[in-house]
């Protein structure tokens, strides 16, 4: 076993990890319902999905941070809650109102952030989505 291979997530644990992530959905209905996006994208981001191998398991948690994130209209005031790995795997999916919302959002972030952050994003081989 390699060093920090233990920290993933392993297949073993998918369906744990799926109930999880069902739940974690209802939740953020829930405050999608009550028009609270920003604390359903939190919610959506609760448990990072960077140490999780099972693609599975990757893509239901991009399901559920993807409908958080498409509900967002104020990019500004969500920044504390993102992180930029779902811009890129929001980017990659190809899907045009996906793609304009990651771009809007990576627009804001550059401004705030500098080239920097995107470097870091390109730069990374641990962190993939």
């Amino acid at each position: 076993m390699m060093a920090g291979a233990e920290k993933f997530v392993e297949a073993d644990n998918a369906e744990a990890i799926i109930t999880r992530i069902e739940h974690k959905s209802r939740k953020i209905e829930s405050l999608l319902k009550q028009n609270k996006p920003v604390e359903a994208l939190k919610t959506a981001l609760e448990g990072s999905s960077h140490m999780i191998r099972d693609e599975r398991c990757k893509s239901a948690n991009w399901i559920v941070v993807h409908r958080a994130l498409m509900a967002i209209k104020d990019v500004e005031g969500m920044f504390s809650s993102l992180d930029p790995e779902y811009l890129y795997r929001g980017l990659s999916t190809g899907d045009r109102p996906t793609c304009d919302q990651c771009l809007r959002i990576h627009e804001k972030l550059t401004e705030r952030a500098g080239l920097g952050c995107i470097l870091r994003s390109l730069a990374d081989t641990v962190n993939t989505v």
